[in-house]
């Protein structure tokens, strides 16, 4: 191949003759070029690429480790919860068989079935998850409210029962004192006649003192022709107690008594023939036989009989 250049420049054209291998080598030349040009901008490029993809894989790892902690401490945190209202359910469950037997009420067990079915095989420790942890607090939680029910029901009934108590008259009226005449039919002290006595009387000498049989509330005291002076008191659900033939009284209308306190002193006022206290227990204005309460007391039982 001849190139022939011709220019204003110079006089005479120039012949360039290129020959087969000057074009090879030109070509290999710009290849060459083209080639290390590329390597260099890609060894430029490539520290860039790399420490950007560390550093997308470091970030991911650190999210992916907070991620993790974050459960674990769920978990945790489900965990103890879960500690915590097994505890509680025992406590409740113990508190609630001393509060029953102290209320004297008996706590429905689960029926027992009557074929347990066979189970068996090796022990594989199965941790739980979030999601079953967190179904065993549901679950316990529920227990633990309906404990606590059960309980407030109990307690309940025992501080009934321990009202009831105090308001049933099983102290003795006077302690330093001879059982006399019992609940029932007798001869009349004065008339001689068969007569309903509807108390019982306690012989003791003049001015000891009478004490309140349970807790209550002065109804009446005051004179009466039959009883002298008398004290009633009302213990509630129409309980009442009567104290006459007294020789003074110490408590007035509406005043509050306890179990034990003391309202008057023996005498021998209204229709008596001796120093006594006559002791009545009336259900709805009915006479009841003082004995039958007396006797669920531990006094009753070392009164001296004559």
């Amino acid at each position: 191949m001849q190139i022939i250049l011709v220019s204003h420049h110079l006089k005479v054209a120039r012949t360039i003759t290129i020959m087969p291998r000057h074009v090879l080598v030109a070509g290999v030349a710009f290849l060459s070029l083209v080639l290390v040009t590329s390597a260099f901008i890609s060894w430029l490029l490539m520290p860039r690429s790399t420490a950007g993809a560390q550093d997308d894989g470091l970030a991911q790892e650190q999210a992916t480790h907070r991620t993790q902690q974050f459960v674990n401490n769920n978990l945790q945190l489900l965990a103890t919860r879960l500690g915590e209202l097994q505890a509680q359910v025992l406590h409740l469950d113990t508190l609630g068989e001393r509060v029953a037997g102290l209320a004297g009420v008996r706590r429905e067990a689960a029926p027992a079935s009557k074929l347990v079915p066979g189970q068996g095989g090796a022990f594989v420790p199965a941790p739980l998850g979030a999601e079953e942890l967190q179904r065993e607090v549901d679950r316990l939680s529920r227990d633990v409210d309906l404990r606590t029910d059960e309980l407030a029901m109990l307690e309940s009934r025992f501080l009934e029962q321990r009202v009831r108590e105090r308001l049933m008259p099983t102290t003795l009226p006077v302690k330093e004192a001879f059982l006399g005449s019992p609940f029932g039919h007798r001869s009349d002290p004065i008339l001689g006649l068969r007569a309903m006595h509807q108390g019982i009387d306690f012989n003791a000498e003049s001015g000891t003192p009478v004490v309140a049989a349970a807790d209550g509330m002065v109804r009446s005291a005051a004179y009466q022709s039959d009883f002298g002076n008398m004290i009633e008191i009302d213990h509630g659900d129409g309980l009442t107690t009567h104290y006459a033939h007294l020789s003074r009284m110490s408590v007035k209308p509406g005043s509050l008594v306890k179990r034990g306190e003391s309202i008057g002193a023996v005498g021998s006022t209204g229709r008596s023939t001796g120093s006594h206290l006559h002791f009545e227990v009336r259900m709805l204005g009915v006479a009841q036989n003082p004995a039958h309460f007396l006797k669920q007391g531990d006094e009753f039982a070392l009164v001296r009989r004559r």
